[in-house]
């Protein structure tokens, strides 16, 4: 472990510019929906924050999102995080294994006591241990002592921060989210089956700038990606505007890129940035690849219907009344500027007035 180097310092022995840092914490605090007046805390504080200890572990999973981290573009917000940070356990990634392996987590977690960052992806069993166990431990015990004195807990990917896929029914192993558990940490999630690599490094970065856990919506999610639903920020929303959609997915609808709404696409209902950050360097996503979007970072998303249905009128009705109230939504955000601007109107008129 080498926690005594700070951040600055360990990017610039591995030959990041001055200039290339600096981008990147412009990159970071326009990530993380921060104003422009934050750049100059976020470089301050990245240039001298030292290097986190993290000890991830990995529960009930297909090791997707180890995948989605590992694979992303460089010289990126996510690579220069990722290789910033003090790895000092991960079974999938680390040399060490064995008694070697679980002598690093040990030792990690009592040297950097109350302060190192717990990373967990998979589900947990709450069934017969047996279903998962690491060097004989238990998931449940493993979870709870490495929990115990982590300052913050990151719960990566659907299946750890909802239960995900293992959590279907029905549910045989009796798998859980890490928040079903540890109850006493903060608990950042960041679902999605695999998590964007963006938002996993958005959230270290975070942390890492002010020591504290980001803003977060009503699911523990950060506000900053999972703020807006993907149906709102979709390309193909004006063809849904307009009534045009794909009805199969080789037909002429599909071929011109319309809507795929009737084809079962969850965006409406989906709080993602996938629209945006895309994934594969930015090339693309499901719905720009001519699939709809699963939901996937949505809780029990897996038992929620059919992918290739409509959503049902249960969840927002007909596309009329969906478009209904976008209408409303909109019509208010006219209301409110107009409201505003004879405010500052009125406002001025009465300066005017003191004056003359």
């Amino acid at each position: 472990m080498h926690n005594d180097q700070t951040l600055g310092e360990y990017l610039q022995s591995q030959g990041v510019s001055r200039r290339g840092f600096l981008k990147f914490c412009s990159a970071t605090a326009s990530l993380m929906a921060l104003p422009p007046s934050a750049f100059a805390q976020v470089a301050e504080a990245l240039a001298t924050a030292r290097r986190p200890s993290v000890v991830w572990l990995s529960f009930q999973e297909c090791t997707g999102c180890t995948e989605s981290l590992t694979r992303s573009h460089a010289p990126t917000v996510e690579s220069l995080i990722f290789d910033a940070i003090s790895l000092d356990y991960h079974h999938t990634l680390q040399a060490a294994a064995g008694e070697g392996a679980e002598a690093a987590r040990m030792a990690a977690m009592e040297e950097n006591s109350g302060e190192y960052l717990l990373v967990v992806d998979g589900s947990i069993p709450l069934g017969n241990p047996a279903y998962s166990t690491i060097a004989g431990v238990s998931n449940l015990d493993m979870l709870q002592e490495s929990a115990a004195n982590a300052a913050a807990i990151i719960a990566v990917g659907t299946c750890a921060a909802f239960g995900g896929i293992p959590h279907a029914n029905p549910n045989p192993t009796g798998a859980v989210s890490v928040s079903e558990i540890i109850k006493d940490k903060p608990i950042i999630n960041v679902s999605g089956c695999p998590p964007i690599p963006v938002v996993i490094t958005g959230v270290l970065a975070h942390y890492l700038t002010f020591g504290t856990i980001p803003e977060l919506d009503a699911l523990g999610r950060p506000a900053a990606f999972f703020g807006q639903n993907i149906h709102d920020r979709c390309y193909r929303r004006p063809f849904y505007e307009r009534g045009q959609f794909a009805h199969t997915f080789d037909d002429e609808g599909a071929r011109k890129g319309w809507c795929l709404y009737e084809l079962g696409c969850k965006g409406p209902t989906t709080y993602n940035a996938c629209a945006t950050l895309k994934w594969n360097e930015g090339t693309s996503f499901p719905i720009g690849s001519g699939h709809g979007c699963l939901g996937c970072s949505e809780p029990d998303f897996w038992d929620k219907g059919s992918f290739y249905t409509p959503i049902s009128a249960g969840l927002w009705g007909s596309r009329e009344a969906l478009l209904g109230a976008a209408a409303a939504g909109a019509a208010i955000g006219v209301g409110a500027a107009m409201a505003a601007r004879a405010r500052k109107k009125k406002s001025q008129d009465a300066e005017e007035a003191q004056t003359t």
